[in-house]
């Protein structure tokens, strides 16, 4: 097998383990390259159909692209589509600066939807290479009854043997794609086919690299205008991923809070 088989391989694996071995699960898609990368898994996972919800958290504030790529691809990859709101801003810590106060809006709208569903497993499409933060995250990772993540308490993980009970009420978190890197993600998304939504492509100039809500998230220069030229240009910059969120701007413990509590 090639690297990309490889990483397809081991994602499918963590996909079967987390049905085979909980109850209730959904998987959060955040209309993103990562999520739809994780639902492309999802489906080969399982013969062409997801057996389990794809969870929006919607904060009402994605761009209008985001919004018809869910629309679409909802219906054509046969999802079972729960999309839930998230609480106004004034719901939300008032201590946080004002862009993770913003996004903190999704950690109180996930509350909401477990609540509300009961699921005891939360399929998320997050990275280590991404964020400091999630560099220290597990591939099974224990939450706890408010949605909490522990740092200093996660599970060891040895010859993939993971520990797939959720504390007592509470859920588990399952990141099949953490070990993939934002070149990976691009080089399967290629060789897949993988339908993208456009604004990660070159326009005027710039691009996103990351996409988020409109009011915190912002393009970053370049010229790549296709897959091919994404590719090239990732090999290299060294302009971190998350350049355009403002999130990664602000106070250095702004995201690590969130994190702690319950956000992806």
């Amino acid at each position: 097998m090639d690297h990309l088989d490889e990483l397809e391989a081991q994602s499918i694996y963590i996909l079967r383990e987390a049905f085979a071995r909980l109850k209730k699960l959904a998987l959060l898609w955040s209309l993103g390259k990562d999520s739809n990368v994780m639902i492309w898994l999802a489906r080969k996972a399982f013969f062409g159909r997801v057996p389990f919800p794809a969870l929006h958290v919607d904060t009402g504030k994605k761009f209008p692209e985001m919004y018809a790529f869910r629309d679409r691809f909802g219906k054509e990859w046969d999802l079972d589509l729960k999309i839930e709101p998230c609480p106004p801003i004034d719901a939300v810590d008032p201590t946080l600066p004002p862009a993770a106060r913003s996004a903190a809006r999704k950690t109180e709208g996930l509350k909401w939807a477990l609540t509300k569903y009961g699921f005891d497993g939360l399929i998320a499409g997050i990275r280590r290479d991404e964020e400091a933060t999630r560099a220290k995250e597990r591939v099974f990772s224990p939450r706890g009854l408010e949605g909490g993540w522990d740092v200093r308490d996660q599970p060891p993980e040895f010859w993939d043997q993971f520990n797939a009970s959720p504390p007592p009420g509470a859920h588990l978190r399952i990141h099949p794609i953490l070990h993939w890197t934002e070149a990976d993600i691009w080089a399967y998304t290629k060789r897949e086919n993988i339908p993208i939504i456009p604004l990660y492509l070159s326009k005027d100039g710039k691009r996103y690299r990351s996409l988020g809500d409109q009011d915190i998230t912002n393009p970053v220069a370049s010229t790549a205008s296709s897959i091919d030229e994404i590719l090239t240009e990732l090999d290299g910059t060294k302009v971190p991923e998350r350049a355009g969120r403002a999130l990664d701007h602000e106070t250095e413990d702004a995201f690590e809070r969130l994190r702690v509590a319950g956000y992806l």
